[in-house]
């Protein structure tokens, strides 16, 4: 099952990309939004892996400190179903966050998740077909910003337990 570190947003990063969402699920396309569990918020996942070294689940592994983020244009990721997200531009911060994540949960991490294999990102809606990403992506992208914000807090995820909790 997913073990996961995730970047949790402000309040209006937060807002802002449940709007998207709620604008996918009025035009009868798939959202996140369609998720209704008490965990699903907008977040930038920095880690998954098979398992989590304890140190990363009591925050003694990563020090966090909040950090800004930019939210930037549409990427479709493809596979057997399509995801399409929101890029999130690369900081400093963020890269630094993320290698030393990697560094902390070792052997355990995802390929993909590697430093320089890493696409960080916000899901915007996943499980969609062809045909809908492209309904998504032309409404989405009819009046598209960057999205300025922060980054205020790293939450550890176990989807085995079908649980959170803050880290650092």
């Amino acid at each position: 099952m997913v073990q996961s570190a995730e970047l949790l947003l402000d309040s209006g990063l937060d807002a802002a990309v449940r709007r998207e969402w709620a604008a996918l699920s009025e035009a009868g396309l798939p959202s996140q939004n369609r998720h209704r569990g008490e965990s699903n918020r907008p977040h930038v996942t920095v880690a998954v892996a098979s398992s989590m070294p304890a140190a990363v689940d009591d925050g003694d592994a990563v020090r966090f400190d909040p950090f800004d983020v930019r939210l930037g244009g549409l990427v479709v990721f493809g596979g057997r179903t399509i995801t399409l997200a929101r890029l999130v531009v690369p900081s400093s911060e963020l890269l630094d966050l993320h290698a030393r994540m990697h560094e902390a949960v070792g052997e355990h991490s995802l390929d993909h998740l590697e430093p320089g294999r890493w696409t960080p990102h916000v899901t915007v809606a996943r499980r969609l077909t062809p045909e809908e990403a492209g309904a998504a992506v032309r409404l989405l992208s009819a009046d598209i910003d960057d999205l300025v914000g922060s980054a205020v807090a790293l939450r550890r995820w176990d989807g085995e337990a079908k649980r959170e909790w803050r880290i650092g």
